[in-house]
């Protein structure tokens, strides 16, 4: 976590060509371990309500988030979250981003696009209009009163970083979890947008997260998401460093050899 801190120390602060950036914070590395965080309220919600997550992760995640929560002398709050799934809304509005980015490439480059791009392509040239437009962004402003509202309860939300472990670095996108076969039984649209189903709400909203590991699960590692309030990542920080000094984890990756086949 200090080298996480040190980074921030070194690449935070105002650009003028970032319309989102802030004015600069001093002290991240310095402030580790000088905030108190006893008595801060914690809820966990693995899933946060909508996505499917897989069984084993999600005992895993159960367990340390309620051993975080007992050596931070956090508060646990038992509060129902669910955040509505909105990849789709997610995944055709950043479409337009690159849509405009790849200009009159496209469609020539069809093909040199990955199997999940070409995808999203395909939808946005076809779907993608002024209806699906403001359908996008009602969701984004539904998802942030809905978090607004949650952190009127709350202080931390604990939940998994991915529903499962990480799928092949050359894809194509897992749309099994566990031994689920999201298709067969959720459908194409829950199968695909799943995979962003627990980090797409703090992206749009713009809520700081971060993944603190939390183990293996067949040989690859899981992470416990806490998503914070805005304006407090160095909670996040802290809470994290708890963690590492708790429950250590490798510096280095651990090889993937070991991982069974599904």
């Amino acid at each position: 976590m200090r080298d996480t801190a040190r980074w921030f120390d070194a690449c935070n602060g105002f650009d003028p060509r970032d319309t989102l950036s802030l004015p600069r914070v001093e002290g991240w590395e310095a402030g580790l371990d000088s905030f108190d965080l006893a008595g801060k309220r914690a809820v966990i919600s693995i899933d946060l309500g909508s996505a499917i997550v897989e069984p084993v992760q999600t005992a895993l995640l159960i367990e340390l988030a309620e051993q975080l929560i007992t050596h931070a002398k956090l508060k646990r709050v038992d509060l129902a979250i669910r955040i509505p799934n909105g990849g789709n809304e997610w995944s055709l509005s950043n479409l337009i981003g690159l849509a405009g980015e790849l200009g009159d490439r496209y469609p020539a480059c069809h093909d040199d696009l990955t199997p999940e791009i070409q995808m999203g392509m395909n939808m946005a040239t076809s779907r993608l209009n002024l209806q699906i437009a403001g359908a996008a962004e009602m969701f984004r402003i539904d998802v942030n009163e809905q978090m607004a509202d949650i952190f009127e309860q709350t202080d931390f939300i604990f939940a998994a970083s991915n529903p499962d472990v990480a799928f092949a670095a050359g894809g194509p996108m897992a749309t099994t979890v566990g031994n689920v076969d999201m298709i067969a039984e959720y459908g194409f649209s829950k199968a695909i947008s799943n995979n962003g189903a627990l980090t797409i709400p703090a992206n749009l909203t713009g809520n700081p997260a971060i993944s603190i590991p939390a183990g293996l699960v067949e040989g690859l590692p899981v992470g416990l998401q806490v998503i914070g309030r805005h304006h407090e990542e160095q909670l996040l920080l802290d809470l994290a460093r708890i963690s590492e000094r708790e429950r250590p984890w490798p510096l280095v990756a651990p090889s993937a050899t070991s991982r069974t086949s599904k």
